[in-house]
């Protein structure tokens, strides 16, 4: 096996609807429109010839990775069970360049591309991407797929028929919010009702339903950390911006637009207002 590079995207949640907890598989029901966007971390793989694998971040935010992260866990559960051979080590770096604790999917993504880079395609199925999301995470799914899916249920994805053009401008202010703490803490919770726009609506359509869409989890982490609500209404408030939002379970906020010019007239400008955080231009792939 030569020196592999994979590049493991970020996702963005366009809205995320939190519903009821399934008592069975411990998990609340989900609604989502999500992205991949062009922000990426990069992996490279090889084969070590030593008995241990060999495991490094670097990059920006590779200081807040620990040892308990998605790439050795990964790695255990694949040996494990039997998916890939246990006696079989690999030299793995990887340049975290997708903020953390941000709602950017960043560890989901890296698990997930380096599971479909390792696991030999006879054993993708669709019962062991389902085992892989029930036991490394439920937000796995959502990059084995294709790059713009509509999560209908927690089980359920569909591929949308429009492909989405936009543009966003991603704020992190560096806080930390804990995936895991966020969901524990969210008490409301709801039936969804039958939803099929997004399978089959022109992007006009889409946008113009997506404005009145939400992130349920978003008044529950500006409790947390309340200069985001700030971030929301000054992305909101930018010429152009089509809304703004939460991604996942934060922190990280995004603003869309349907232009480059658009979203880099505005980075400006949110560079000046939050100079200490980390402000840049994105776009789905």
């Amino acid at each position: 096996m030569l020196k592999t590079k994979i590049k493991s995207f970020a996702k963005i949640n366009l809205f995320l609807d939190v519903g009821k907890k399934d008592k069975k598989v411990g998990l609340h029901e989900i609604q989502s429109l999500v992205c991949l966007i062009n922000l990426f971390d990069e992996i490279q793989i090889s084969k070590n010839v030593k008995n241990k694998d060999k495991i490094k971040f670097y990059g920006a935010f590779s200081k807040y990775v620990n040892d308990k992260n998605s790439i050795t866990k990964s790695l255990s559960f694949l040996r494990r069970t039997g998916v890939i051979q246990k006696k079989t080590k690999y030299n793995i770096s990887i340049n975290k360049r997708i903020p953390v604790f941000s709602g950017l999917g960043g560890g989901s993504s890296n698990a997930a591309f380096l599971i479909k880079n390792l696991v030999d395609k006879k054993k993708f199925t669709e019962r062991n991407k389902s085992l892989f999301s029930r036991n490394l995470g439920s937000d796995l799914r959502l990059f084995f797929e294709t790059k713009q899916i509509f999560q209908k249920k927690l089980d359920k994805i569909i591929k949308l028929r429009t492909r989405l053009k936009l543009y966003f401008i991603i704020v992190y202010p560096f806080f930390k919010s804990s995936t895991k703490e966020i969901y524990s803490s969210f008490k409301f919770s709801k039936s969804f009702k039958k939803n099929t726009i997004y399978e089959k609506s022109s992007t006009k359509k889409i946008i113009k339903n997506l404005k009145k869409e939400q992130n349920s989890l978003e008044a529950l982490v500006v409790s947390k950390f309340p200069k985001i609500q700030k971030i929301l209404l000054e992305l909101k408030n930018l010429n152009k911006c089509q809304f703004s939002r939460l991604t996942g379970s934060g922190s990280a906020c995004f603003g869309v637009f349907l232009t480059k010019k658009a979203a880099d007239l505005g980075l400006k400008k949110i560079r000046k207002k939050f100079p200490k955080f980390w402000c840049v231009v994105g776009k789905t792939i």
